[in-house]
């Protein structure tokens, strides 16, 4: 169970027993994800059904970032930060944006960034709960987040230089883990959809959260590119990108059923 607490100590803002080691934190993500959907979709729904879609929108991304300590986000708007407003290659331009990344202010390129893709969430999923069974799509769109966030710790891939976390968690993943994870949460989103009585919509949600999962694909390989590898922040910015990516290829595929 190490593993577990592990998880959640270090993605999540609860505090458990045994969770210093960051060794056990990305095989386990995937859970950490199905809890923090549950959450959220859940707050989405309520806010949607007794006020609005809007606010639901707004409550349920609050939460998430509540509950995950704005690490992501902040990932993101540092990766955003280092990787956008920066044209030279090679290892000039390399230590150049892990610099920029360490750094602990935000850049302007960071804060729109950071803007933007919330308000990009909260928009699509305003929409999303505006449908019957729209909040399967947030609770897609977190374990998908966490999947690709996995994805950085599979054998294979470097970490950036003077990566702690990077160096931790590189190859804790092994590609048959990540593999069942996968499958297991297609199942869990088609046999929730088949019980709301549309299974039509939970293919509609694999095809977003496959979407999801190539845009977060995209991230890793520039981050790859520029930096040599991922770290902290690439994993958050993997998480982050993944969600807004399946909550936007819902929003287009969902009113379609």
């Amino acid at each position: 169970m190490s593993g577990v607490w592990a998880a959640f100590g270090w993605l999540t803002v609860f505090r458990v027993p045994g969770s210093a080691s960051a060794r056990g934190v990305l095989p386990w993500a995937p859970l950490v994800g199905l809890v923090l959907g549950d959450l959220a979709s859940l707050t989405g729904w309520l806010g949607a059904r007794h006020a609005s879609p809007l606010v639901g929108a707004v409550l349920a991304v609050a939460l998430l970032a509540w509950l995950t300590r704005g690490l992501h986000l902040d990932g993101l708007a540092d990766t955003a930060d280092g990787l956008g407003p920066l044209s030279a290659s090679g290892t000039s331009g390399r230590e150049r944006a892990l610099a920029v990344m360490r750094a602990g202010d935000v850049g302007p390129f960071g804060v729109a960034t950071l803007v933007l893709t919330l308000l990009l969430q909260v928009a699509c999923l305003a929409q999303l709960l505006a449908l019957d069974g729209g909040w399967l799509a947030l609770w897609t769109a977190v374990v998908a987040a966490r999947l690709s966030m996995a994805r950085c710790g599979l054998p294979g891939v470097p970490v950036a230089a003077g990566s702690s976390l990077g160096a931790a968690v590189a190859g804790t993943v092994s590609r048959v883990w990540w593999t069942g994870c996968a499958v297991a949460a297609v199942a869990c989103v088609l046999a929730t959809a088949w019980w709301l009585g549309d299974l039509g919509q939970g293919a509609r949600l694999v095809g977003a959260a496959v979407l999801g999962l190539a845009a977060g694909e995209l991230l890793h390989r520039r981050a790859r590119a520029r930096l040599g590898g991922v770290n902290g922040d690439v994993m958050g910015a993997a998480g982050e990108v993944t969600t807004t990516a399946v909550l936007l290829a819902a929003a287009v595929l969902l009113p379609l059923s």
